[in-house]
């Protein structure tokens, strides 16, 4: 009986979603130059999300890493109307994320992302949220939030 029990819950649980998960962008409005610190932080928020995603038990990950693509490459994903899902779909992921922190002035700053199908390109789900108060280093913060919130509160 309880082996049963066992493998009714086995399949009960619905298995992680493959989702490629691309370095969050930054798309800079402010009057300032680009600084090295901008590519730390948006590798800190980049880890946060995947982070996550991997312990929400929602998503599995797929290695994004040697992915040859221009627009990954350049790190302009958010201009390429969803080509992001056809490379994810070549990775064999379900669905593709990618990220921006658009950066308004020094102090303000809005974190959004966007989830797609990699089969169709069609937008699952996307969300943005505002930090008007602040620096860089709360970027990591601004997107936890947003991904908890907007796409790991959803799923059961």
């Amino acid at each position: 009986c309880v082996s049963l029990l066992v493998a009714f819950a086995a399949r009960a649980a619905p298995e992680p979603i493959t989702l490629a998960v691309f370095d969050f962008e930054l798309d800079d409005f402010s009057a300032g130059a680009p600084t090295p610190a901008d590519a730390t932080h948006l590798a800190d928020v980049t880890g946060r999300v995947r982070q996550l995603l991997v312990q929400s038990g929602q998503y599995k990950l797929v290695d994004v890493g040697n992915v040859d693509a221009p627009a990954v490459k350049t790190r302009t994903l958010r201009e390429c109307s969803g080509c992001e899902a056809g490379i994810a779909l070549k990775l064999g992921a379900e669905q593709s994320l990618i990220g921006v922190v658009s950066r308004i002035s020094r102090t303000e700053y809005v974190v959004k992302f966007q989830l797609r199908d990699a089969r169709t390109g069609a937008v699952i789900t996307d969300g943005d949220s505002g930090l008007r108060m602040g620096a860089d280093y709360s970027w990591s913060r601004g997107a936890a939030g947003l991904i908890r919130d907007r796409l790991l509160a959803g799923r059961p």
